[in-house]
Order: C-alpha cells, then sequence, then structure tokens
C-alpha cells in the first residue's frame, strides 16, 4: 500500500459509515487496515482475522464500512510487499461471490459500483508474478475470454492445472459459443499430450461439460493415478484456489470417484483403481479407493456383489488399514460376510488400526462374525466391548467414517448366546454400578432380550432408585416377565412423581392392578397438552374406550409421533381399523413420495402390519420402495445398514399381508 494510499484511508470518515459489527465503532475497520500495512511482509493470515471479522457480511448484509474498506483490500492485496497476499486475494474472492446476486438490500448501494472501479486492480493480479496470487485470483476472472487469455499465456503447472479446472466449469456454465469450443480444443490437446497429472486435470475438467468423459477414460485415470513414477507429481501441482495445500494422489482419486454420475461406473473405476493398487503394493491408493467404495456402498446396496468378495480377499493385506476396512465392509453387510468366517476369525486378535479411524481390525473382525452368528465370536465380547470406555463415557470419531458400532447394537441381537453373554454383562452391571458408562447401554440389551435376560434381575433391581436409569431398569425388569413381578410391585415412584403411571402400568402388565393403572395414564393422557403416554393407552383395549374421543382429538392435532401413536392406541381400543390405518398410510405413502423420514415410516409401517391389512396403494409403495437401489436410513455410516436391514424385513413382512377386498357397491 502506498504512501498516497495510506493517506486516503485516513481520510475516510469511518465514523459516519454504517457498520455490520453492531455496537463495533468503523474505526475498527481502519484499525485492522492499518494493521496489515504496517506488519508488510511479516503478515500472515492471522493478521488478517480482524479484517475478516469486520468485512465479512453478517446476518447476509454488507454495509458501507465495507464498501469504504473494498481499494484498500485490493492495494493491500497487489502489494508484493504484502506477506499475507494470498488470504487477502481470498476475501475478495469471497466478497464478490457474496454479492453476486443477493437481495437488493442485503447489499449496500455502493458497492457494485466500487467493485466495477477496482476491476483494472482486479485483473492484475491474475498477471501478478507470484503464481500463488495468479491462481487465487482465477474466480475473480470476468468471463471464459478472460480465462482463456490466461490459459495461451500462462506457464506455471501449479497455475495451469486450476485455470484448466476453471476452463471446465465455466465452459459448462457458457455452453455454446465459440470461446466453448476453444475451451474444449484446450481440454482436448492436453488430454492427448500433457503432463501425466495434467492429462488427469483434463479429465476433471472435461466432466464439467461431459458427464460421460470419466468413463471413456476410466482406463488412462487408473492408469496415471496407480503409476508409482507419477505420485509425487500430484502434491507438486495439483493446487486449486481457497485451499492452501496441495491435493495428494489419493485426494484426486477420491475426487475422481466422485466423477461418475453412474453407481455402476464408479464401481468400476474403484474396483479397478483397487486391483492397481494391489498388484503395486501401494496401500494408500488401495484404502482411498476403499474409503469411496464404501461411501458408495453406504447408499447402493447394488455395490454389495461386487465389493463383498474383493473385501475377502483384503483381509489377509500386509496392510492394517486396509484391513480394517476390509473387516468393517464385511462386517456392515452381516449375512453376506458368512463365506469369509474363518478369515474373519483369524483377525480377532488383530490391534493394527487404520488411521484417524475407530476401532482396531479385530474389534470389526469381532463385530462381523457376531453379525453372522458365529460361536467364536462370543467369549471375551462383551468385555472387550467395555474395555474402551473404562475410565471413561465416550470415545471419538468422525460422523459418516468407519468406526465401532453402539454397544447395544453388537449385543441386543446376541439373545440366543445369553448365555454366554450374560454373565460378564451382570458383572459389569455389579463392578460399575449406575455410574457405569455403559449401564443405559446394558439396560437397553437386556430390555430387547426379555425372559432371556431374567438371571440378571438382582443386578436390574439394584438401579431402581437411580435417577438416571430407574426407567430403563423398569422397562428392563417388564421385558423380563413375571419372574420380575414382585420387584416391580414393590417398586417405590422413582425418582420424579410423574413416574407413578410408569411404575403403575409396569406392575399391571405383570399382573397387577389395571384399574389404578388406566387411570393414571388416562388422567395423563387428558391433561397434557402433547400426551406421549397414548403409546402406552392403547395396551389397555377396549377397557380404555373412555378415551377414544381424546384419542381421536390427539390423532388430528398432534405432532408427528402422537399422530401414529394415537392411531396404534384407537385401532387397539376399538378394533376398527379406520382412521388409523389412513393415518398410518400418510407417513408410509410419504416416503414412497420421496420423504426420508424412515423413522415415522417404520414406527407406521409395524403399526401397519399390527393391524395385519394392507390397501393397494401401500402395497404398490411399498413395492416401489423395496427395489430402490438407496439405503433406507437417514445416516451415511454403519447405521444405514442396520436401519436398512431393519426397514426391508418390516416391508417384507407388511407386503405378506392380503389387501383388503374392494367395498361392495350398494
Amino acid at each position: 500500500m502506498t504512501d498516497t494510499t495510506s493517506g486516503a484511508l485516513d481520510g475516510v470518515p469511518w465514523e459516519r459509515l454504517e457498520s455490520a459489527c453492531g455496537d463495533r465503532l468503523t474505526e475498527e475497520m481502519r484499525r485492522a487496515l492499518l494493521h496489515l500495512r504496517d506488519k508488510g511482509g511479516a503478515a500472515t493470515e492471522e493478521d488478517c482475522d480482524a479484517l475478516y471479522e469486520r468485512i465479512a457480511p453478517r446476518h447476509g448484509h454488507l454495509d458501507s464500512a465495507s464498501t469504504a474498506a473494498l481499494p484498500f483490500i485490493v492495494a493491500l492485496a497487489g502489494d508484493p510487499g504484502m506477506g499475507a497476499r494470498n488470504w487477502l486475494v481470498q476475501l475478495l474472492v469471497y466478497l464478490s461471490r457474496t454479492t453476486a446476486a443477493p437481495e437488493p438490500d442485503q447489499v449496500d448501494p455502493g458497492w457494485h459500483e466500487m467493485w466495477r472501479r477496482q476491476r483494472p486492480a482486479l485483473r492484475k493480479l491474475l498477471t501478478d508474478p507470484d503464481p500463488a496470487v495468479r491462481r487465487e485470483a482465477l474466480p475473480l476472472t470476468d468471463g471464459l475470454e478472460v480465462l482463456l487469455e490466461r490459459w495461451s499465456a500462462e506457464t506455471d503447472l501449479t497455475v495451469r492445472l486450476p485455470l484448466l479446472l476453471a476452463l471446465g466449469a465455466a465452459a459448462a456454465a457458457d455452453a455454446g459459443t465459440e470461446a466453448v469450443d476453444r475451451v474444449h480444443a484446450a481440454v482436448r490437446e492436453v488430454l492427448r499430450a500433457g503432463p501425466a497429472v495434467m492429462r488427469v486435470a483434463a479429465v476433471v475438467a472435461w466432466a464439467a461439460f461431459d458427464a460421460q468423459a470419466p468413463v471413456r477414460e476410466l482406463d488412462l485415470l487408473v492408469e496415471i493415478l496407480s503409476d508409482p513414477t507419477v505420485r509425487p507429481r500430484f502434491e507438486d501441482i495439483w493446487y486449486v484456489p481457497d485451499i492452501d495445500d496441495a491435493f495428494s494422489r489419493t485426494d484426486v482419486a477420491s475426487w475422481a470417484a466422485g466423477l461418475f454420475g453412474d453407481a455402476p461406473a464408479a464401481l468400476r473405476f474403484l474396483v479397478r483403481l483397487i486391483g492397481a493398487a494391489r498388484r503395486t503394493g501401494d496401500a494408500a491408493l488401495c484404502g482411498a479407493a476403499l474409503d469411496e467404495a464404501w461411501r458408495l456402498l453406504v447408499v447402493r446396496p447394488s455395490a454389495a456383489p461386487e465389493l463383498v468378495p474383493l473385501a475377502g480377499e483384503l483381509l489377509a493385506d500386509p496392510d492394517a488399514g486396509v484391513r480394517y476396512r476390509a473387516a468393517h465392509l464385511l462386517a456392515v453387510l452381516g449375512a453376506r460376510a458368512a463365506p469369509y468366517a474363518e478369515g474373519l476369525a483369524g483377525l480377532l486378535d488383530d490391534p493394527g488400526e487404520a488411521e484417524d479411524l475407530d476401532g482396531t481390525v479385530g474389534e470389526h473382525a469381532r463385530w462381523a462374525l457376531t453379525r453372522i452368528g458365529d460361536p467364536r465370536a462370543m467369549p471375551g465380547l462383551v468385555e472387550r466391548l467395555h474395555e474402551p470406555y473404562r475410565g471413561q463415557y465416550s470415545r471419538s470419531y468422525t460422523m459418516g467414517d468407519p468406526r465401532r458400532p453402539e454397544v447395544e447394537e453388537v449385543l441386543t441381537p446376541l439373545r440366543a448366546h445369553a448365555e454366554i453373554l450374560l454373565p460378564p454383562i451382570r458383572a459389569l452391571l455389579r463392578e460399575d454400578g449406575a455410574g457405569g458408562p455403559l449401564t443405559g447401554a446394558f439396560l437397553k440389551v437386556l430390555t430387547a432380550w426379555g425372559p432371556a435376560a431374567a438371571p440378571a434381575l438382582p443386578e436390574v433391581v439394584a438401579l431402581l432408585g437411580d435417577a438416571r436409569h430407574s426407567l430403563s431398569a423398569l422397562d428392563a425388569l417388564v421385558a423380563m416377565g413375571q419372574a420380575a413381578a414382585p420387584a416391580v410391585r414393590g417398586c417405590t415412584a422413582l425418582d420424579f412423581p410423574a413416574n407413578h403411571r410408569r411404575v403403575a402400568w409396569a406392575a399391571w402388565r405383570l399382573g397387577g392392578d389395571r384399574d389404578t393403572a388406566l387411570r393414571l395414564v388416562g388422567e395423563a393422557v387428558l391433561s397434557e397438552d402433547r400426551p406421549y403416554e397414548v403409546v402406552r393407552l392403547g395396551d389397555f383395549g377396549r377397557a380404555a374406550l373412555p378415551y377414544a374421543d381424546r384419542i381421536r382429538q390427539i390423532m388430528d392435532d398432534g405432532d408427528t409421533w402422537c399422530e401414529i401413536w394415537a392411531a396404534v392406541a384407537l385401532w387397539s381400543i376399538t378394533g376398527e381399523t379406520e382412521p388409523s390405518l389412513s393415518v398410518l398410510e400418510k407417513y408410509v405413502l410419504a416416503v414412497a413420495d420421496g420423504d426420508d423420514s424412515f423413522g415415522s415410516f417404520l414406527t407406521a409401517l409395524r403399526a401397519v402390519a399390527r393391524i395385519g391389512t394392507v390397501s393397494p396403494a401401500v402395497r404398490s409403495a411399498l413395492l416401489a420402495v423395496r427395489e430402490r437401489d438407496r439405503r433406507l436410513s437417514p445416516y451415511r455410516d454403519y447405521r444405514a445398514f442396520l436401519d436398512d436391514e431393519e426397514i426391508r424385513s418390516v416391508i417384507d413382512e407388511a407386503l405378506a399381508l392380503p389387501t383388503p377386498p374392494p367395498p361392495s357397491a350398494a
């Protein structure tokens, strides 16, 4: 920034300008600019923080103080002696995008004119001696012709590569012009005769305006990405604006996988890439391709037949990260992993890990064996599941990545093995007590196991007096059956007066006083605005008929869950399929129409299955949902597979039900 510009900065009446900074004075904007000027070549990204904070649009509004600051930001970005130029150019790019098409009242009226005045200085950034500045300034180009001019003049590959990508994106947005034909020619020439990494970039650029380009160039992508001699060149030149670090070869492989809009084509690419990586012993590339295959499998069930045998082979890979991914992939697929049980059993004590991922190879192999019911997984299972939580209440992982499942998700399906698994669960409940990190999880498991969990009755009873677990303990006791009746009947009011009705309901379920339970639950349904107790009212059958009108009101006025539970309760009490069935069908049909509310879908569908009849519309919808090549889940990790299995199982159950005959003509 020149002395003249600095003087102009001092001459701006900052105190009279509107600020997006609330009660902060716009004088602070001037101070931020002066601070950067004074730091000069020593300025860093951190020195830009104050400016970012004051100029970034707050609540979608760009104020007059920001307009006044713009020419000084441009001057600082163009100053060769400024150390933070890259970040200042990134700020200018951010501002240009933010103000591209906002509502008129969201941007200061003088902003666009001020930006127009800066265009000559902004264009100079494209020819700056510093390649990093030229690269960061690429998004500031005004049209395809300017990009083509730069393509003709640019020689630095760290700029040419992102420039090629920018040309592809711009051509996709400006189809049909002569300039677009020149872009096509430039991309084809790089693809024909460019350096290896630039040829991969050409495929990426081409994919922006031709979705089939990656499919046609699949062989080229696999060849270059798996070539050990090319590997270091990616980090030498693959830069993109607004990202400080270069992309690695594995980063680019992941990027390339996303170019295939067609899932089968993406799968072919990834399987080929994994095969090439195995031949050269390239564990990093194999792991990256497996990660992308996993992400595809999470969404597309159709990917499983090709990936299962591949994962089975990779259980013997020398790299721990590859074995980890293979074991987890087989685990999430459950019964499909059965042919590879021997390989999984051989990994039970494998301590290998994958960087930044949760758990060990052995832990995922053990889970895979539990999913196929292999008895070799059972000895020591509970202790191993508990070990990571010893002395702590949580663990660290990234949502969407492969990770260990929750303890209750492992144990709940294993009721057939309760004889082996119950003793260590009981021992840990006694050892940890109410404050144990897995006490809540164990109670969920015991509830799901029902009468098979009855030997754990003493440990569960001991938890009834603890506010954290009393209700869960009560549910477990009810599930255990008559063996728990004395403990439930002697239970106190627990930790909250409203739980009186819960205890009364539980005691009734085990042979206690029905009338008292019905009165307490019914009073709650009558008096509460969101009476979730309506779900229990249906348990009383025709004895709850006096509450039918209130249940109909809840069904009409309640939220999603109250409406569903009220519909089930009304049918349970009256025995009449309508209006309950129509209410429930609404949530089933919504998913068939593209809604992703799978939780309400599953609950409603289970209720339909209980009622025992499926309308033609619901049958048609369920057939359509079942045929989808999509996981029926809102999640994008192992839970997607568990949800999908459960929902598809209930769909099959519902489709086996009869369709009611059409009403006869009057």
